[in-house]
């Protein structure tokens, strides 16, 4: 990889005061505190979600966790570049396509990259353990949707990060495009939003249910949505109304086809892409990135495919792990400072195209 482009339209709409008022977070309530200055240990636990309905929902929880006095092993995943795929085959290289109409382009180098204060770092990740008491405190909630034929652990290598930079992210296993799937149909995609809202409207209430252990450490004002893939398209629909909604923040990676109706989110987006990306072309998430009414940035891995970059030591994993915490942290807790670093967490001297 030669290198990335990042289309910062956040920087330019909201440093310079343009853009849909309804895009700058308001100030972060005081039981969520300020940005986290160090990274957290990380907790994880499950449930599902109507266990007895139509569509049974099981749901990972990744999450900031007191210390632990065990030493910190770290174990990544295996990350599967092909999980998610909304068709099976290679990656390869392809002509890059061409730049939409917006302003402000960065560029951004292939080796290491800066990460945010509160991040574990690009390789060496946190060590999760199952159970664990939460740290105090309530903290933003990121909602995570795989992609076809994947699993939420597929996709921990940037969920534990994120947690470890003072998230609780929620990651569903969709009913029948989960990669255990027994009724397997890609077109179940077009029901994952609701899905994901049925998720979200169920966290609310738990964070509304005096001394419920997950409830009571999150911040149910401050939702963002995530996705690789189809994943990806599932979390655009959510936006699909155009619509102000709860969900402050999306992010996208690798996707952006259209799954149920027309999305033009209001809330800053930010996209991830591979220039060289067979399965979902790159052409598809910028033509999404191009009908956002609110800010958008989108972060381009020039060379790579479907989602190589999302493993920890392979090109472009720390600058996408870099400018997603930064992302998150500036539309989730206010944090200015992380909205200045976005430029600087996909560039580096002497290295950019």
């Amino acid at each position: 990889m030669r290198g990335q482009r990042l289309v910062a339209a956040l920087m330019t709409a909201l440093l310079a005061g343009c853009g849909p008022a309804v895009a700058t977070p308001d100030p972060v309530p005081a039981a969520v505190g300020p940005a986290p200055e160090r990274p957290y240990s990380v907790g994880m636990r499950q449930f599902t979600l109507d266990p007895d309905g139509r569509r049974p929902l099981p749901v990972t929880v990744w999450y900031p966790a007191q210390p632990s006095p065990a030493p910190p092993d770290v174990v990544d995943p295996p990350v599967d570049p092909a999980a998610g795929s909304d068709v099976s085959g290679p990656s390869g290289p392809r002509a890059a396509a061409a730049l939409p109409s917006r302003p402000s382009v960065f560029a951004a180098p292939s080796g290491s990259g800066r990460a945010t204060p509160a991040s574990p770092g690009p390789e060496r990740g946190p060590r999760v353990r199952p159970g664990a008491p939460f740290a105090a405190g309530r903290f933003p909630v990121v909602l995570y949707s795989h992609g076809l034929r994947s699993l939420p652990a597929l996709h921990a290598a940037l969920t534990t990060r994120w947690a470890a930079a003072g998230f609780v992210v929620v990651a569903p296993t969709y009913p029948r495009t989960n990669q255990r799937a027994r009724a397997y149909t890609r077109d179940d995609v077009r029901n994952q939003p609701a899905d994901a809202w049925r998720l979200i409207r169920h966290l609310v209430r738990l964070g509304a249910r005096h001394g419920d252990p997950l409830g009571a450490h999150m911040a149910v004002d401050r939702f963002a949505a995530a996705g690789h893939s189809a994943g990806g398209h599932t979390t655009l629909g959510m936006f699909a109304s155009g619509q102000p909604s709860p969900v402050r923040a999306g992010i996208v990676i690798a996707g952006g086809r259209m799954v149920a109706g027309l999305s033009r989110p209001l809330a800053p987006t930010l996209f991830v892409h591979g220039s060289a990306d067979r399965i979902v072309p790159e052409s598809i998430g910028r033509a999404a990135y191009a009908r956002c009414l609110g800010p958008a940035a989108f972060l381009s891995l020039t060379g790579q495919g479907h989602g190589e970059y999302l493993t920890p030591g392979r090109p472009g994993f720390a600058q996408v792990l870099a400018t997603t915490t930064d992302f998150l942290r500036w539309t989730l807790y206010a944090d200015r400072a992380a909205l200045h670093r976005l430029p600087t967490d996909a560039t580096a001297p002497g290295t950019t195209l």
